[in-house]
């Protein structure tokens, strides 16, 4: 498994920091990509994102590009506007589709709370709308409501999603309800997967005493995508 790091040009901000996790058996073209953004609350190196790209990488499954939105290159805590948001991860998913080295196969687009919705948002928008097509998503904790206002559900960027979809999430989420995400999920065009991590908050933490390690939960979660990555690109080519 490589690791390089590099840079990623943002329309109208900074050049950002990214990471590509690459399988040394990586076949240009055919080797699926995963982009992977992060949440609003901590950067590329998060250890969930980590440890989900480097078991991804090294099962040979695919090549995992992490990177920095610009306010969290530059320190901040606000998140940038949408555009520049979306901006950011067009350009992470030109770099991964492109990448000089071994351009990606079938593309899947995902993220972590924040980035899982700008995620959503660009594949709902589709290409002829200045989105990007996807072979798969992948969520991981989708920020359905925000704690404690299941009143007022965040449907809209899940609005066209016609591919492949797994959404991840901690049965413990406070912004997410397991039975208010079942019910938006039996509306996608596509049907999803769903798979709760028993016990688990917004980034899949335990409560104390708990009989399962960090290391645990986040191998349980890199072998979920991993199989469906596996299997929607294996899809994709019959």
């Amino acid at each position: 498994m490589i690791v390089r790091e590099s840079r990623i040009p943002v329309d109208g901000a900074a050049d950002v920091t990214a990471l590509i996790n690459r399988p040394e058996s990586c076949r240009p073209g055919v080797t699926p990509g995963l982009i992977l953004a992060h949440g609003q609350n901590n950067d590329l190196r998060h250890p969930l994102l980590e440890a989900v790209a480097f078991g991804i990488a090294q099962a040979d499954v695919a090549s995992v590009l992490r990177f920095n939105f610009p306010y969290r290159e530059r320190g901040a805590s606000s998140p940038d506007s949408p555009r520049v948001l979306e901006s950011s991860y067009r350009h992470a998913h030109d770099a991964l589709a492109d990448d000089e080295v071994c351009p990606a196969g079938p593309m899947f687009l995902g993220g972590k709370s924040l980035g899982a919705r700008v995620a959503a948002e660009l594949a709902s928008r589709g290409h002829e709308a200045e989105g990007l097509l996807a072979a798969g998503l992948v969520f991981l904790g989708y920020p359905l409501h925000a704690p404690g206002r299941t009143d007022k559900l965040k449907t809209e960027p899940l609005r066209r999603i016609d591919v492949p979809s797994l959404f991840i999430q901690g049965s413990r989420d406070p912004f997410c309800k397991t039975e208010l995400l079942r019910e938006v999920l039996e509306t996608l065009d596509h049907p999803p997967r769903l798979h709760l991590v028993d016990g688990g908050g917004h980034s899949y933490e335990l409560p104390k005493g708990a009989d399962r390690s960090e290391e645990e939960v986040h191998a349980e979660v890199m072998e979920v995508i991993a199989d469906f990555i596996s299997s929607a690109a294996s899809s994709g080519r019959r």
